[in-house]
């Protein structure tokens, strides 16, 4: 095999997974971001290996639902008024798919990325010191009682036949088996054999460091443009100057939208915005990443603190943090952890990238010689070193094993 250079664009769990994985097929790589590796996105996140994660958010029945939830002030949903002319058509195409039929498409489509998450990752990590930060654990889901459980029937169908069955635990089995949380949650469905991620962002950057070890590069550099003159990639344009490539693997999340725009694809992709707040030094917190299914959040024992992440805002890449979803987060905390206390709290925003039909985009544009690895929605931790060994395995003249088609970059252009 030839050795080729390859350019990975954005430096997240992703991207630092695809750079590994070349590296170990024998590539030259060098990995750009226009931060240090780590601080994005991947940098927010609640630390789960979600491998149950297979049931998109357009369940059917949420055309229905969502002007309400939008307007009730108790639900995690949010959206900046202003912005919704901008957001008006890509909100139609993503709620076309709220349809059995289309749920079950994309469900299956995420089960072969996520399925395996504990594994991949440790296949990621094996024999580094990256390991350290990957652990096997439970993950709950936690629901104030039965009946609120089984309101969530058909997603727990989905998750069913994709082989992930709870176990249920009810009443005051609960806070015996979590102390933390309090009375209000009644019911917890337990999944096992899934995996935490300790501190996301000291993880992806230590993944960064052993790419670096390998003989890897990272330049901190914003990329502009990509040369394609002759019909495949030649070079990367940035403001650091010009990098001559081979291929080039477009990792960058919700920005890679604007340079996938210069090879002639507009996706219909928003930026979901999500916030998490880093509770120091609690006076309790879960052993485990526990899901609040009122709040729709994950409550997650990061580092030294606790971690509540989620909710849900659209209003753009452009605009700051908001004060209702970070109000609505803390009124949520306290109901699930009356008796939590912390020595003080910080506050953070992120973008997720959202294609509007749920599922990322994986695979070559073309012949361009330009392979995408983004889109991830809420699964970019826990799919992460799948995506990147997948788009790897292409370049290296291993097509993996796996029915693509679901991620086709230009599926849009397709009209899918």
């Amino acid at each position: 095999m030839t050795t080729s250079h390859t350019i990975v664009i954005g430096a997240g769990i992703v991207g630092v997974s695809t750079a590994i994985w070349l590296r170990r097929g024998g590539q030259d790589v060098t990995l750009i971001d226009r931060g240090i590796p780590g601080m994005g996105t991947s940098f927010g996140n609640a630390g789960v290996l979600a491998a149950c994660s297979v049931a998109p958010v357009t369940a059917p029945g949420l055309v229905l639902k969502g002007p309400g939830l939008l307007l009730d002030p108790n639900f995690p949903l949010f959206l900046r008024w202003s912005y919704l002319p901008r957001l008006a058509p890509w909100l139609f195409r993503y709620l076309s798919h709220a349809n059995d039929r289309d749920t079950r498409r994309i469900a299956k489509g995420l089960t072969t990325i996520v399925a395996d998450s504990v594994e991949q990752h440790r296949a990621l990590t094996e024999g580094t010191d990256a390991a350290r930060w990957v652990r096997k654990c439970n993950y709950a889901f936690a629901y104030k009682d039965r009946a609120a459980f089984d309101a969530d029937a058909y997603t727990w169908g989905l998750r069913r036949e994709a082989g992930f069955v709870p176990e249920l635990v009810e009443g005051r089995d609960v806070q015996d088996m979590e102390p933390a949380l309090g009375p209000v949650s009644q019911l917890l469905a337990v999944m096992k054999d899934h995996g935490f991620v300790l501190n996301p962002a000291d993880y992806v950057a230590e993944l960064a460091a052993v790419f670096t070890g390998m003989g890897g590069r990272v330049v901190q550099a914003t990329v502009k443009d990509f040369d394609l003159s002759g019909g495949t990639i030649r070079a990367v344009d940035t403001d650091q100057g010009r990098f001559d490539c081979d291929t080039a693997v477009l990792a960058a999340g919700v920005w890679s939208k604007p340079l996938l725009a210069k090879l002639g694809l507009n996706v219909p992709m928003e930026t979901e915005r999500g916030y998490h707040i880093d509770y120091a030094q609690p006076t309790e917190r879960p052993a485990f990443p526990v899901m609040v299914a009122a709040g729709k959040f994950v409550a997650s024992p990061v580092g030294e603190g606790l971690r509540c992440a989620g909710v849900v805002e659209f209003g753009g890449l452009d605009a700051g943090l908001s004060k209702a979803p970070l109000a609505l987060l803390r009124k949520k905390v306290r109901e699930t952890f009356p008796k939590m206390r912390a020595e003080s709290e910080t506050e953070w925003m992120g973008h997720r990238p959202a294609p509007s039909d749920s599922l990322p985009l994986i695979g070559e544009v073309g012949t361009s010689g330009v392979y995408t690895a983004f889109g991830h929605h809420h699964i970019g931790l826990t799919s992460g070193p799948k995506t990147g060994r997948m788009v790897a395995d292409l370049i290296c003249g291993r097509p993996p094993n796996y029915d693509l088609s679901p991620y086709e970059p230009k599926r849009f252009a397709k009209g899918i």
